[in-house]
C-alpha cells in the first residue's frame, strides 16, 4: 500500500527519495510528497501532490531541493480523500514532519483531545494526529526519539513512520508495528523504506525492523529499541536482489513481463526441492519432515489470488494425499469460532509476507490449538516468514505489478510440493512419484502455453467494449475461473464473475444473452462431459462462448462458439496451464482499454491494513 523512504546523508538526498518513491509505485498509491531539512539553515520544506511521483517531480522544479536529511512518501488513501492536504509528509508548526503507512484505529479520540488542546488540524487523516501528538510532546521539551516512543503508548492499530524535526536537523526516528519497514546500511549514509526494493540502488545492506522496534537513524550512527524502550540489536542482513530486478526490461508493462517471467519462476520454486521421484523434506525448510509427519488435516487461510491457490490445494490434497482440507479467507478468520481437530496444520499464503489479514490470522491460530503453522510467502524477510513455524519460500522474485501472475503459479507449484509429500505419508507414494513428474513438467508446459499470446491478443477485442463477463470451471478449474474473473476485472474495471458451471441454472444464466461473453476453462477431464452440457445451455440463450480446451478434450469452434487450444498436460499441473490464457487475456483486454495496467484504480499490491 503506502511507500514510505528516508535518508540521512551528506549528499543531497532528493534524488534518491524520488527514485525510492519511483520503486515503490507498484503498491498502489494516490498522492506523493517529500519533507527535507536544508542543509546550512536547517529549515523544514515539503512539497506533496495527489498525483503521481512524476507530478511530485514536476512540483519541485526547476530543480530538486538540496538537503542531507528527509523523508517520502506514497499514500494510498484510507481515511480522507486523495488530495493535496491530505496528502504526506504531515508538517506540524514548522517542526515536525511525519510520514505514515497504516492505520491508527483510535484517532477519533485522539483527534478531539488535541483540538481540546488548541490544536487545529488541516487534514481529514488519522496519519495528522500522529504527528501532532509526537509534535507536542517535542514541543514540550522531549527529545524527538522520545517523543516518538511516548507517542506510541497512546496509538491502536498498525503503522510504520518516519519522523524528522527542524530542530535535530541530523535525524530521523522510524518505528514500526503491523507495517514493515527496513534499514538501509551504507557508508557514511542510512535509510529506511517500507520494501528493500527502494533502497537497491544505495544498498544492499539491510536491517529488517522487528515489531515494536524504534530506530534512530543518523549519518554515523543507529540506534534501535524494542517496543519496553530497550537498546537492541538486530543482524544485518544482505539481499540477493539486483538493482535491476525491478525494471521493466523490453516490456511495456510489469504484468506483461512477469507473466513471461513464470517458467523460470517455477522452476525456481522446484530447484532442489525434488530428486528421484520423491520430495526432499529437508527442501521444504528445516523441521519440515517432523511437522508434515503429524498433520492429519489442512486448513489453508489466504487473500485475493492466493485464496484461490488455496482452493486449488484443497482439491489436490483431498484427491492426491486422502488429507481433509478447509479454505478460509484470512479477513474472515478471526471474527468467527473455531473448531480445530488435533493434528490441524495451518497453512498461510501471502506473496508479500505482510497482508495485514493472513498476519492477523496467524496470529490469532496462535491461541486456537493449531500444532504449527506453515507459510508459503515469496519474501524470505518478510514478517509472515519470521513468525511461521516453517516457510516454504516461492522464489518467484520481486512481482510488481498488482495483479498478481507469478506469484500465482508460483504458489501453485509450492502447494503442490506440500500435497506430493503428504501423499507419501498417506501411504501414496505413486502418487507423489506422479506429482513429482508433472511438477518437473510445469515450466515447458507454461512456455508452450505462452505462444498462444498472438491468438488471445486478437482474441481480447471481442472484450473490448463489453461491460460484463462470466467465468466457469468445474472442479478443481473453478478456482482458475475465479482467477481470470479476479484478473479481468482488476485491471479492465470489466466487472467479471466466476462460477462452477453447475451453478448456471441457480441464478447466473439470466444474466446470459449476446451481449454477455462466457469465458469457460475445459481440460479434459472426468467433468468435461458435464461441462459440455452446461456450456449448451449458454449457447441456446445467444451468450458467446469463449472455451479454453486443451486438445484432448476435442472441441470444435461453431458459430457462437470459440474454442482456444490449450496445450495437453498432466492432470495435476493443468489448473496452472490454464491459468496463463486467462491472465494474457486480462491483459491484453486492459491494454486495448487503455487503462494503467501495472497500477489499476483504487488498488494496491501490498495490503498492509485490514
Amino acid at each position: 500500500m503506502c511507500g514510505i523512504v528516508g535518508a540521512c546523508a551528506q549528499r543531497d538526498v532528493a534524488p534518491l527519495l524520488i527514485e525510492g518513491l519511483r520503486r515503490l509505485e507498484y503498491r498502489g498509491y494516490d498522492s506523493a510528497g517529500i519533507a527535507l531539512i536544508k542543509r546550512g539553515s536547517g529549515a523544514l520544506t515539503r512539497t506533496r501532490v495527489a498525483g503521481r511521483v512524476l507530478d511530485l517531480v514536476a512540483a519541485l522544479q526547476p530543480d530538486l531541493p538540496e538537503g542531507g536529511v528527509g523523508i517520502a512518501h506514497t499514500r494510498w488513501a484510507t481515511h480522507g480523500l486523495p488530495n493535496d492536504l491530505n496528502a504526506h509528509p504531515h508538517v506540524v508548526a514548522d517542526e515536525v514532519a511525519l510520514v505514515h503507512n497504516g492505520i491508527i484505529e483510535n484517532h477519533h479520540a485522539l483527534r478531539e483531545e488535541l483540538t481540546e488542546g488548541g490544536y487545529q488540524f488541516t487534514s481529514e487523516t488519522d496519519s495528522e494526529v500522529a504527528a501532532a501528538l509526537i509534535q507536542r510532546y517535542h514541543a514540550a521539551g522531549e527529545d524527538l526519539l522520545s517523543a516518538v516512543q511516548r507517542a506510541l503508548k497512546s496509538f491502536v492499530g498498525a503503522y510504520a513512520f518516519a519522523v524528522l524535526s527542524a530542530r535535530e536537523p541530523e535525524r530521523i526516528v522510524a518505528c514500526r508495528r503491523g507495517s514493515p519497514l527496513v534499514v538501509g546500511i551504507g557508508i557514511g549514509e542510512h535509510f529506511v523504506a517500507s520494501d528493500v526494493t527502494a533502497l537497491l540502488p544505495v544498498t544492499r545492506q539491510f536491517i529488517f525492523l522487528e515489531e515494536g522496534d524504534v530506530v534512530a537513524l543518523e549519518r554515523e550512527r543507529i540506534a534501535i529499541y524494542d517496543a519496553d524502550g530497550r537498546p537492541v540489536e538486530r543482524p544485518v542482513r544482505t539481499s540477493e536482489l539486483a538493482p535491476d530486478a525491478v525494471e521493466r526490461g523490453g516490456y511495456r508493462h510489469f504484468m506483461h513481463k512477469e507473466i513471461y517471467e513464470q517458467p523460470a519462476a517455477v522452476a525456481e520454486t522446484l530447484e532442489g526441492r525434488c530428486v528421484g521421484g520423491r520430495v526432499l523434506d529437508a527442501a521444504l525448510g528445516n523441521g519440515a519432515a517432523e511437522l508434515l509427519d503429524r498433520t492429519e488435516r489442512l486448513h489453508i487461510v489466504a487473500c485475493g489470488t492466493s485464496y484461490h491457490a488455496g482452493m486449488v490445494a484443497r482439491y489436490w490434497s483431498e484427491h492426491y494425499a486422502g488429507l481433509p482440507c478447509e479454505v478460509e479467507v484470512a479477513s474472515e478468520f478471526r471474527y468467527r469460532s473455531h473448531v480445530v481437530p488435533p493434528g490441524t496444520l495451518l497453512l498461510v499464503i501471502s506473496q508479500s509476507g505482510e497482508t495485514a489479514d493472513v498476519l492477523a490470522a496467524l496470529r490469532e491460530a496462535r491461541q486456537l490449538g493449531y500444532f504449527a503453522v506453515l507459510a508459503i510467502c515469496n519474501v524470505p524477510e518478510s514478517s509472515l516468514v519470521r513468525e511461521a513455524d516453517l516457510t516454504l519460500l516461492t522464489r518467484a522474485g520481486p512481482e510488481i505489478g498488482v495483479a498478481s501472475t507469478k506469484a500465482f503459479t508460483t504458489q501453485l507449484t509450492a502447494l503442490l510440493l506440500v500435497v506430493a509429500a503428504l501423499a507419501r505419508r498417506c501411504g501414496r507414494a505413486q502418487q507423489e512419484a506422479e506429482l513429482v513428474a508433472a511438477l518437473l513438467k510445469i515450466p515447458a508446459a507454461l512456455e508452450r502455453t505462452l505462444a498462444l499470446e498472438p491468438q488471445i491478443a486478437a482474441l481480447a477485442e471481442r472484450f473490448v467494449d463489453r461491460q460484463h463477463a462470466l467465468f466457469l470451471g468445474r472442479g478443481v478449474h473453478y478456482p482458475v475461473a475465479l482467477e481470470g474473473a479476479l484478473k479481468l476485472k482488476e485491471i479492465s474495471y470489466i466487472h467479471a464473475e466466476a462460477y462452477p458451471a453447475g451453478e448456471l441454472k441457480h441464478g447466473p444464466l439470466a444474466l446470459v444473452d449476446e451481449q454477455m461473453p462466457v469465458v469457460a476453462v475445459a481440460p479434459h477431464d472426468d467433468l468435461l462431459d458435464k461441462l459440455l452440457s452446461n456450456l449448451e445451455e449458454v449457447r441456446a440463450r445467444g451468450g458467446q462462448l469463449y472455451v479454453f480446451a486443451d486438445g484432448a478434450a476435442q472441441l470444435r469452434a461453431q458459430g457462437r462458439y470459440t474454442v482456444i487450444p490449450v496445450p495437453d498436460a498432466p492432470a495435476a499441473i493443468s489448473p496452472l496451464i490454464h491459468t496463463v490464457p486467462l491472465q494474457l487475456l486480462a491483459y491484453h483486454v486492459a491494454v486495448l482499454r487503455g487503462t494503467d495496467v501495472d497500477k489499476p484504480r483504487n488498488l494496491a499490491k501490498s495490503v498492509t491494513v485490514e
